[in-house]
C-alpha cells in the first residue's frame, strides 16, 4: 500500500520536504513504517526519538497503518 507521511521541522529540514511517499506492506504498522522511512537518503538526520500520529494521536510500533490514514512524524520538542 502506499502512504503519504507528512513532516515537521528537522525531519522536514533533513529530508527536503514537507511530506513522503511510503510504500508498506499489506497490515502494515507503524514499526514497518519506521523501517520504510529509514532507508531514505536524509533520513539519519531524523532524531531518533521522533513520534508517529496516526489520525492525529500518537501511535505506537504495534499499531497498524490503513490506507487513508493520516500519517505524520512529530520529532522532539524543546524549549522554553
Amino acid at each position: 500500500m502506499t502512504i503519504d507521511l507528512l513532516l515537521f521541522a528537522s525531519a522536514s529540514d533533513a529530508l527536503g520536504a514537507r511530506s513522503v511517499r511510503l510504500e508498506l506492506p499489506e497490515k502494515a504498522t507503524v514499526a514497518d513504517l519506521r523501517r520504510a522511512l529509514a532507508s531514505l537518503p536524509g533520513a539519519d538526520r531524523i532524531p531518533a526519538r521522533s513520534m508517529v500520529a496516526r489520525n492525529r494521536v500518537y501511535a505506537r510500533d504495534a499499531d497498524p497503518v490503513a490506507p487513508g490514514d493520516e500519517l505524520a512524524l512529530i520529532p522532539p520538542v524543546s524549549g522554553g
